[in-house]
């Protein structure tokens, strides 16, 4: 059963997805989309996130924390700056964030598609 965004959400309607696995990006642009979402962009790694990080139109990133060994926050202080929300993605859960993005909401991977929209309502 498709989990939509309720109405008082439906802003974050464009999903930057940064994520270095292929078949799980493509499954998570199956998951946004049958929410009622699209994917806004895709980064495969960091340097492709860096530079899409300065001006992709996004009203939310799912930023997976490790990308092929190493780490998103670079990726993260620059969506942050522009007053986008962020969502962690990781296998290791919370504990997997630095103590500076500890407040920011994280789905431990595997996640379902309810996490996911109960993840982004979180940042609405």
């Amino acid at each position: 059963m498709a989990s939509a965004l309720p109405p008082s959400e439906q802003r974050l309607r464009r999903v930057f997805v940064v994520e270095d696995e292929s078949m799980i990006a493509d499954l998570i642009g199956f998951m946004l989309e049958d929410m009622g979402c699209e994917v806004a962009a895709v980064a495969g790694d960091l340097g492709e996130a860096m530079a899409l990080a300065e001006g992709v139109e996004a009203d939310a990133a799912l930023l997976d924390v490790n990308l092929a060994g190493r780490e998103v926050f670079p990726v993260a202080e620059r969506l942050a700056r522009r007053g986008v929300p962020l969502v962690f993605s990781t296998g290791y859960g919370a504990r997997g964030l630095p103590p500076e993005w500890s407040g920011r909401p994280v789905l431990s991977k595997p996640f379902q598609q309810e996490d996911l929209a109960e993840a982004l309502a979180s940042v609405a």
